[in-house]
């Protein structure tokens, strides 16, 4: 920000080694899917000397080249990490997919990272969900910058922009969110539009000049200093507001010309607090072209700016029994504490696992400890808590698809290590000798059901290992195996998510799956008193079969279960075979009465019956126990069972009144409304889960992407009766 000569490590681009936490930037890149924050990744490293100025590293590949579904999807899937030095500080550059079936690995770069880079394409503007990441950040009192992007479109407007953001960010101060540089347009070509050329810095008056490739340094010619006279006082009123310094304010109003120097220490010390948010531009290299312009700014930002990780409040540590352990922060000689963000596999090396160093120093072929959260849903699934000691593989840092080593990794840092073979994402990592355990990130709970199955019995052996693989590698998937239904399921956060891991599971895992139709764990129950009889008499020679039951059927109110009930009187069932009588009806009752679904929430009492002294038999029994619930359903009305899940929207006043018309469109009932800050409200409503298999999906295309929701299951409740023809239609011509 201020007149530096800068240094980088030229073309070969190999990370510094780093023994000082203070050497660190760690910083995750946020905006929506199209903003560019790969392009400027790339651009800052071809700034840096990273890359080559055809954006290649050593092996021929882009800092970009890691997973080949992102190539073949045009879109980032995963987060992926981008070290660069600038000015002897190892900048740890966290490139987050925008897509909101992705924020799994966004929750991830914002759990590593110290500070936040929101990109804002000019073009496009700001979206609802990344205004939800900003309060997110704002929450957990994150630095956060802005840099606009996009500058070249025929509609980039970098001032309305710039508007838009301080609106969107800065609601309580709209003062905390203003620009440190100005663009400059050069000559406007044949279609009316002037590109973008160089900024002009508003604390220095200095213009920066890229339209020859290359950084040029200038004075600002008189007409341009009137045009960010405006700007430059709105500026620094912004920081002398931040300044811990009171006497600022005093000084400016009397008309004194403050220290440039003063200004820019203040507004470095205000951004690392995450008290101010500058905003920056910046567009990559032209063809040829050494840096892209802004870059160098953007550079001097983070190095400068940006809180050093010491800086910045760790999650809290416990021991694996759960007492607090207080550490000092990002002491490199203190206790090991590194967490896993992230888990890959590669084709060579196996599992590679991100990790983030919070206290003491990773080395190779150390044996650590790793502890992971048991992780439960609402419906009390979930991963089981585990701990075992592993020895740590190589560690290296990555760049595109190569992998450098490291001698160690320092609180502070990031490293990829290789062959944790049991570590998921999420994990803690800390010494064989002192286990510890980090406090949870909070991830979003997959709502998009995906039922599959093995294409063949090959496939089928390799199935569970695959599964295993992914859950394990992505915390934001979740595998169920329904009992009741006997399908396998993954649940996803919506259908590019579910699409990828599909891809996954083919291509990295050799597993090929088919899907089908997700089903609900549908009930039976008896709507009135029912009686049946139920006769089991055969003679083949020998010892025969004889048992013969009557039974009355009664239902129950709901979350009652199966209650039997014996009331034979005389010995007409002999004692010894009422527990056959029970077991029978309870196994037929688990198999349904009429469509197949368990029968639930009914009373069964058996009220007569007749026996063999010799062909009399337990299995007799159990048969006949069966055969008289069926033929008792056969002349009753039974009532079909739907789930029903408490469903929470969290959505913008503007289309509160579209949710609520939508989910009664799905049979729901809307219990009532909450309004919250930031202009949203929270809709209650009791809806049937057959109605929500998509509502991930659905929700997002109604609200633009910045509502979500969570369900629990409530309770069975009767499905009405064409909803209930209509499945039963539907389920026949699948058959």
């Amino acid at each position: 920000m201020g007149d530096k000569t800068h240094t980088h490590p030229g073309a070969a681009g190999r990370a510094p080694a780093v023994d000082r936490p203070t050497s660190v930037r760690n910083v995750v890149l946020v905006g929506h899917s199209g903003s560019g924050k790969t392009t400027l990744v790339e651009a800052l490293a071809l700034t840096a000397g990273a890359v080559n100025r055809a954006g290649r590293v050593e092996d021929g590949g882009t800092v970009s080249d890691y997973d080949d579904i992102e190539h073949r999807r045009q879109r980032s899937v995963q987060l992926s990490l981008v070290p660069v030095e600038w000015d002897g500080i190892k900048v740890n550059l966290l490139d987050a997919p925008g897509y909101a079936d992705f924020v799994g690995e966004l929750r991830a770069g914002l759990r590593a990272a110290d500070a936040a880079l929101f990109v804002v394409s000019a073009a496009d503007g700001v979206d609802g969900s990344t205004r939800m990441v900003w309060e997110e950040c704002a929450a957990v009192g994150m630095p956060r910058a802005l840099v606009i992007t996009h500058l070249e479109a025929a509609r980039a407007d970098f001032e309305e922009t710039t508007r838009a953001c301080a609106e969107a960010f800065g609601a309580d101060d709209p003062d905390a969110v203003l620009p440190l540089y100005l663009p400059l347009r050069g000559p406007a070509g044949p279609d009316g539009h002037a590109p973008v050329t160089g900024l002009i810095g508003l604390l220095t008056q200095r213009l920066f000049d890229y339209a020859s490739g290359e950084r040029e340094e200038a004075e600002p010619g008189p007409e341009q200093l009137p045009l960010i006279e405006e700007a430059r006082n709105r500026l620094i009123e912004g920081i002398i507001a931040e300044s811990e310094d009171e006497t600022l304010m005093d000084r400016y109003l009397g008309g004194e010309s403050l220290d440039v120097k003063t200004l820019i220490g203040d507004l470095e010390r205000a951004v690392a607090r995450g008290s101010f948010f500058p905003v920056l531009a910046a567009a990559p290299a032209a063809d040829g072209a050494r840096q892209g312009l802004g870059t160098v700014e953007l550079l001097e930002l983070i190095t400068g700016g940006f809180p050093t990780p010491p800086e910045r409040v760790a999650p809290a540590v416990t021991t694996p029994d759960g007492r607090e352990r207080a550490l000092k922060t990002c002491d490199p000689e203190g206790p090991l504490v590194a967490e896993v963000v992230k888990t890959a596999s590669d084709p060579y090396v196996g599992r590679v696992s991100l990790v983030r160093v919070f206290s003491g120093t990773l080395r190779p072929d150390e044996t650590v400890h790793v502890c992971g959260h048991g992780l439960t849903d609402p419906r009390g699934e979930g991963r089981a808590r585990h701990e075992v000691d592993e020895r740590i593989g190589a560690l290296s840092t990555p760049f595109g698809k190569q992998q450098r080593p490291v001698a160690h990794c320092v609180a502070g840092d990031l490293a990829c290590v290789a062959r944790l073979g049991r570590a998921e994402t999420g994990d803690t990592l800390s010494a064989k000798d002192d286990p510890l355990l980090m406090e949870a990130w909070r991830m979003p709970d997959p709502l998009l059901p995906l039922a599959i199955r093995a294409h063949s019995k090959a496939d089928e052996d390799k199935l569970s290992q695959g599964l295993a693989r992914l859950v394990a590698e992505d915390p934001t998937m979740r595998l169920e195996q329904n009992p009741h239904t006997h399908q396998v399921v993954l649940w996803c956060l919506g259908e590019a998510h579910a699409d990828v891991a599909l891809e996954r599971l083919r291509s990295r895992y050799g597993v090929q799956v088919d899907t089908e139709p997700h089903r609900v764990s549908l009930r039976e129950t008896f709507a009135a008193r029912a009686t049946g009889r139920g006769r089991h008499v055969k003679q083949s020679g020998g010892h025969g079969q004889f048992a013969i039951c009557e039974i009355e059927v009664e239902p129950l109110p709901a979350g009652s279960g199966i209650e039997f009930v014996d009331k034979v009187v005389g010995g007409a069932v002999p004692r010894q075979f009422i527990p056959s009588v029970e077991k029978g009806v309870r196994a037929q009752a688990a198999r349904g009465v009429v469509a197949g679904y368990p029968l639930v929430d009914v009373r069964v009492t058996l009220v007569d019956g007749k026996a063999h002294s010799v062909d009399s038999s337990d299995a007799a029994f159990q048969t006949a126990g069966g055969l008289a619930l069926r033929e008792a359903a056969a002349g009753a009305r039974i009532h079909l069972l739907e789930p029903v899940a408490e469903v929470s929207v969290l959505v913008g006043d503007d289309f509160v009144g579209a949710v609520m018309s939508d989910l009664s469109g799905r049979r729901g009932r809307v219990l009532g409304t909450e309004q919250t800050v930031g202009g949203r409200t929270v809709v209650r409503a009791e809806v049937p889960e057959i109605e929500i298999g998509r509502y991930a999906v659905d929700l997002r295309s109604l609200s633009h992407g910045t509502a979500r929701f969570d369900r629990v299951y409530a309770r069975h409740e009767p499905m009405p009766a064409q909803v209930a023809e209509r499945l039963r239609e539907e389920e026949k011509q699948a058959s």
